[in-house]
């Protein structure tokens, strides 16, 4: 026993000393496990640091929720706690308190707030240990903060950029509209159906706007937006209803209405859905949003930025409010686009009465000059409000005005005869002056059963690469796309943009060559002349006859207008100057030589190259009656600066050649000064 007690001793006394050695807890130490948690937002944590007063006066779920809210709604970001050592003995006062300094700073929605403050550490038994705790106050939030004091936050609106043609012709404005209303205690109510009806909108409608909790007897309450071209029609409606009243207000306008709506798009208000996909990209509720075209494309620069203050108001409300950080609202940039809305019109007063898509370039530097759909729709309607029955009439259309056509791909038909033309050119597999010796309208190889080839003329002669074009003899493309064979042929439309995403800043559908490559000669045929599984879209197809005019290269196409006209090259030396010279000769033929398919297009003054095509949809290799559509594209020889593609739906090349020729006159051929 003696001897077990004289090893405990030893033990004891160590033990004693330890427990007299026990450093005594620290101030530093403690806040600095606070800071940890405080910059983590990890608030259940931080209010375990709190001090019994400060738990008494709130719940962990008040205290988390409040930071949570505050720091949620103002976007806190790169939270930054920094305790800041002091070089004088750290002693408690005759409360048994400590004072520490500290730095904080943030990022917000408004920009970055920083300052100093002080926190006080009040020294604790808890379960028979000291401990320093956080003696909370809403300081410790914004330095400025006092009980009962809320964050706030204020928004202002930029002025959304608009949008215009080459010429500083706006397409999408900040201009005004009609606002119409009544006065409730002024209105006729049995006359409200008969207004309804006028409006074309609904009784329902008007009687949900003046039930609103807001509206008082004599205010004077919303119900439709009218375009400021309805002012004849305002006044009728406002002397024959008593107690309607108009007035101006802002809006967006588009002033050229159908003719560029698929191209510009339209706004709207924003939704729940759009708020919920933009999260944290600075929108809010009463935002505006670009639906479709160059309102959507360039959103971005076009919203400009928000303007936001952050303040506390004060719980006395005779204490003004105290900014901690204000960002003010930067206005959208105006995009001026290559777009001249002379052409625009042009083509789309050709297209307005079927179905078709129009693409009009500068063909010597790529600049898009017009984007054209149709049919199509005003888009003033959706900024005005479109009612339940226009947004029916336009969405259950057969002939779909709200689809852009423009941006669809399509069977190319006989336009791609060039393409082919170069590409076999390129590989030396035909010659210029080299002749086929073909006999009769139809023709098949013995392996593809009875699925045949027709061109539409036996010329009764061998036909060589000219008179193929100007003929455009399906048979002799095909056989030259055979002798080209499938991969050569495949990397001769890669080279002029197949199977690639478009370089335009537009939405466009990507051009294909086939849906599993081009593993059957009758497919392979099929392509050599424009049809099989190759599609293209509008643009797409001005754009591959651009090294026709440039030495071979195919140029960019280019959406945004810029002062130099310097082209942007998208692939260089697509094909020979050599070839570009003996394909456009070959256009040029096609429309000068009496024999053509596109002498239709003949102006006398102006030479002009190009090549029609009719593509025929076909649901299998063997139909007989598929439907057509309507190809041609052409541009101008001299002095090169216009390039148009145009497609109809529902008919032949027949259709679309003179619309073509029509807008080359007018622009072109108009007299000076007009």
């Amino acid at each position: 026993m003696k001897r077990l007690m004289k090893g405990l001793l030893p033990c004891l006394f160590l033990l004693t000393v330890l427990t007299a050695c026990k450093e005594e807890p620290s101030p530093e130490v403690a806040f600095k496990e606070y800071v940890g948690q405080w910059e983590k937002k990890n608030f259940e944590k931080m209010y375990t640091q709190l001090t019994t007063a400060n738990r008494e006066q709130m719940t962990k779920e008040e205290f988390a929720e409040r930071y949570t809210k505050i720091y949620g709604d103002i976007e806190v970001s790169d939270l930054s706690v920094e305790y800041i050592p002091t070089e004088e003995e750290l002693t408690p006062d005759e409360n048994g308190e400590i004072v520490l300094p500290y730095k904080i700073s943030m990022e917000t929605v408004a920009g970055p707030i920083e300052y100093s403050h002080n926190v006080t550490l009040v020294q604790e038994e808890i379960d028979k240990e000291k401990q320093w705790l956080v003696s909370w106050n809403p300081s410790m939030i914004f330095s400025v903060m006092e009980e009962g004091d809320e964050v706030k936050l204020t928004f202002t609106s930029p002025i959304r950029g608009e949008i215009v043609d080459r010429y500083d012709r706006g397409l999408a404005i900040n201009g005004e509209v009609y606002e119409v209303g009544v006065v409730p205690e002024e209105i006729d109510e049995t006359r409200l159906d008969e207004l309804a009806e006028k409006l074309g909108i609904s009784r329902e409608s008007i009687d949900q706007k003046m039930n609103a909790s807001w509206v008082q007897p004599n205010y004077f309450v919303p119900i439709k937006r009218l375009s400021t071209d309805q002012q004849v029609f305002l006044t009728e409606l406002a002397t024959s209803f008593k107690g309607v009243r108009t007035q101006r207000v802002p809006s967006r306008v588009y002033p050229y209405k159908e003719t560029t709506a698929n191209l510009v798009g339209y706004i709207t208000s924003i939704t729940q859905e759009d708020l919920d996909k933009l999260e944290g990209k600075g929108y809010t509720s009463t935002d505006v949003l670009g639906k479709k075209g160059l309102e959507m494309v360039f959103e971005e620069k076009l919203r400009g930025e928000m303007g936001v203050r952050i303040y506390i108001k004060k719980k006395d409300e005779n204490e003004e409010e105290f900014t901690l950080v204000s960002k003010p609202a930067k206005d959208g940039e105006t995009i001026k686009v290559a777009i001249d809305i002379e052409v625009q019109q042009l083509l789309f007063e050709q297209l307005k009465d079927g179905n078709g898509a129009a693409a009009a370039i500068h063909p010597l530097t790529g600049e898009t000059l017009a984007l054209v759909s149709s049919p199509s729709f005003d888009p003033n309607d959706f900024v005005l409000g479109i009612s339940t029955e226009k947004w029916k009439e336009l969405s259950e259309n057969p002939n779909q005005p709200l689809i852009n056509r423009v941006g669809y791909a399509y069977a190319p038909g006989s336009t791609i005869k060039p393409i082919t033309a170069a590409i076999a050119l390129e590989n030396n597999v035909i010659t210029p002056e080299q002749t086929m010796d073909i006999t009769g309208t139809t023709w098949a190889d013995d392996s593809w059963g009875g699925y045949k080839i027709t061109r539409v003329t036996d010329t009764g002669k061998p036909v060589n690469l000219r008179d193929a074009l100007v003929y455009s003899d399906n048979i002799y493309f095909a056989q030259t796309a055979l002798e080209i064979g499938a991969d050569r042929l495949e990397v001769g439309l890669k080279n002029f943009g197949f199977a690639e995403t478009l370089p335009f800043e537009y939405p466009f559908y990507d051009s294909s060559i086939s849906n599993e490559g081009l593993s059957r000669d009758v497919l392979v045929a099929d392509t050599g002349y424009g049809q099989g599984e190759v599609q293209m879209s509008p643009l797409h197809l001005a754009i591959t006859y651009t090294p026709f005019l440039n030495e071979g290269d195919l140029l960019k196409p280019r959406l945004v207008f810029g002062e130099e006209n310097t082209p942007e090259i998208w692939r260089e030396d697509v094909i020979s100057p050599e070839t570009a010279t003996i394909i456009r000769n070959d256009l040029v033929a096609v429309i000068e030589d009496p024999n053509g398919t596109g002498k239709a297009a003949k102006i006398d003054g102006l030479t002009l190259a190009g090549k029609t095509g009719t593509a025929e949809l076909k649901t299998s290799q063997g139909e007989q009656n598929g439907k057509e559509n309507g190809l041609f594209v052409a541009f101008d020889t001299e002095s090169p600066e216009l390039l148009i593609a145009m497609l109809i739906e529902g008919g032949g090349s027949s259709q679309v050649v003179p619309k073509v020729k029509k807008v080359f006159e007018d622009i072109l051929m108009r007299p000076e000064g007009q």
